[in-house]
């Protein structure tokens, strides 16, 4: 058998596998986000359950990012425990951002450019890597165990650190990985096109065509530019930095620890200049660095972190390019379609969240930072990877529709046509527990310790009872407004188990449940 009709069947088995698992995924994430939307936990966990052999280590790698929906659930439901033990799972599933086989990325990168991004095991972006280390903190903090939630504040410093080493080397591994294809497939092309199936030349012609400036108008014209994208200047999960700064401020004990809370509220709020609550924190902060203020000077405190909304997904686009390819002893442009993912926002509750001490003391939450502007930091820096392995994808099919064309007629073209058209899509997954965005304030704590949390509508959702220690965080998740509010009160030095409440509550089922009942 001809080696372009061997990569036309090995394409068409994997294709087919493919797609079942793509509708599998599909109607998987579904499910999830009618639940997730109206609060219903139990069934969105339902939906991204898998079976389990006991017998047999989980797939994290492929699992991955059901792991990362179970995960987050369990911190929802107060199960903080399983919460942690998910994250932890999540984890050792995105080893392959810290070291990953060459023969594994090899052959991951190979099933992407046949048939497309999704027929790799999902890749978690660095900012969902970042966000797994601070919400396993966060649920180590439920459970009153401070030792384990430093480290993993440190974990998401650290990988936060290591974000622009990170995209730097992928990029440049990616333009030296192609370039060394095109190389070889110069001095190959003449003799080897019949032995490797047109892989050689295929690289040549992808190289070209990146290059070109049809290719690069066609992606500006259809897509947009990644400059013109709403980002961050940095690497950055500013919740995420802005978590650790507040944590390290309550465990202040030595000189570095302060000097870690200054460091990381001051990039946060050099990113929101306009936030006078994130300018009090850094003041608090340097004052605390400084020796002007010890911890008992300042009083209780009360951190509010009010997680809003559901977050960006990703849609399809797709467009035709122009492919530079060899017709006889010619090169000539050859227009194909292209898929590349792109994020839109979802919903958000709109507002603030007020907090309203008994004796009418009143704060509102501002805006911290936006899921989608994380997203499209990441996307900027990954952006040239996503294109390039579409462009491969388009010229090798291209090229297999041309060869099947020559050697079966009419009936290999309308073949590797409707190959081509069922391979051309753009991997949309993505970890869809996430936010639209997060706002944040900070309020010293009342004296009864009674604080009523309501929408800047005049909505009334219901009141927390603030235990009577040094540093609190009330973290406040709500996906929608058919949602009710996941109300987690937290110790910031991790002495006392913390408390989790819905709001508002429903008359029949109220639930107040302590992590440490878990």
């Amino acid at each position: 058998m001809r080696p372009i009709i061997r990569i036309a069947v090995a394409t068409l088995a994997a294709t087919t596998i493919s797609g079942c698992a793509s509708f599998q995924h599909r109607a998987q994430m579904t499910d999830f986000n009618s639940a997730y939307a109206s609060g219903d936990y139990e069934a969105a966990l339902s939906s991204m359950s898998f079976k389990l052999d006991p017998e047999k280590e989980i797939d994290t790698e492929g699992r991955l990012l059901e792991i990362l929906h179970q995960a987050e659930l369990y911190r929802l439901k107060g199960d903080f425990v399983k919460a942690a033990e998910y994250y932890d799972l999540a984890e050792q599933g995105m080893k392959y951002l810290d070291t990953e086989s060459v023969a594994e990325e090899t052959g991951e990168t190979f099933m992407a450019v046949m048939i497309n991004d999704s027929a790799r095991d999902y890749e978690a972006l660095m900012s969902e890597a970042v966000l797994v280390n601070t919400y396993k903190a966060l649920a180590f903090l439920a459970e009153g165990n401070n030792e384990y939630a430093r480290i993993e504040f440190n974990r998401a410093d650290d990988r936060t650190r290591r974000a622009v080493g990170f995209f730097a080397d992928e990029i440049a591994e990616q333009k030296e990985k192609l370039a060394e294809e095109a190389r070889e497939a110069e001095l190959e092309a003449a003799d080897a096109e019949e032995e490797t199936g047109g892989r050689a030349s295929s690289a040549l012609f992808a190289s070209q065509s990146l290059q070109s400036e049809g290719l690069q108008q066609a992606v500006a014209e259809n897509y947009g530019g990644p400059s013109e994208w709403a980002a961050y200047s940095e690497f950055l999960v500013p919740t995420s930095t802005y978590l650790h700064g507040i944590y390290f401020l309550a465990n202040g004990s030595v000189s570095s620890d302060y000097d870690k809370a200054v460091t990381s509220l001051r990039r946060v709020a050099q990113m929101n200049d306009e936030n006078e609550h994130l300018a009090r924190d850094v003041k608090l902060a340097e004052d605390l660095a400084a020796g002007r203020l010890t911890s008992g000077d300042i009083g209780p405190q009360v951190w509010i972190v009010y997680e809003n909304g559901l977050g960006p997904v990703l849609e399809e686009m797709r467009f035709d390019v122009p492919l530079l390819l060899f017709h006889g002893n010619q090169q000539a442009p050859a227009y194909t379609g292209i898929a590349l993912p792109k994020y839109a926002r979802r919903s958000s509750v709109s507002g603030n969240l007020m907090a309203i001490t008994g004796d009418g003391e009143t704060v509102e939450t501002e805006l911290l930072s936006e899921m989608d502007k994380v997203f499209q930091t990441e996307m900027k820096a990954r952006f040239p990877g996503v294109l390039t392995r579409a462009v491969a994808s388009a010229v090798v099919k291209a090229v297999i529709q041309n060869e099947a064309t020559e050697r079966l007629g009419i009936w290999g073209q309308l073949g590797s046509a409707v190959l081509t058209a069922a391979t051309t899509q753009a991997d949309l997954r993505g970890w869809q527990a996430l936010p639209d965005h997060w706002q944040a304030t900070r309020i010293a704590r009342p004296e009864d310790g009674q604080l009523t949390l309501a929408q800047n509508d005049g909505t009334t959702l219901g009141t927390v009872q603030i235990p009577d220690q040094p540093f609190t965080l009330l973290y406040v998740k709500r996906p929608s407004l058919q949602a009710p509010a996941t109300v987690m009160t937290l110790d910031l030095n991790g002495a006392s188990p913390g408390l989790l409440a819905r709001l508002p509550e429903a008359p029949e089922t109220t639930e107040v449940t302590s992590a440490s009942a878990q």
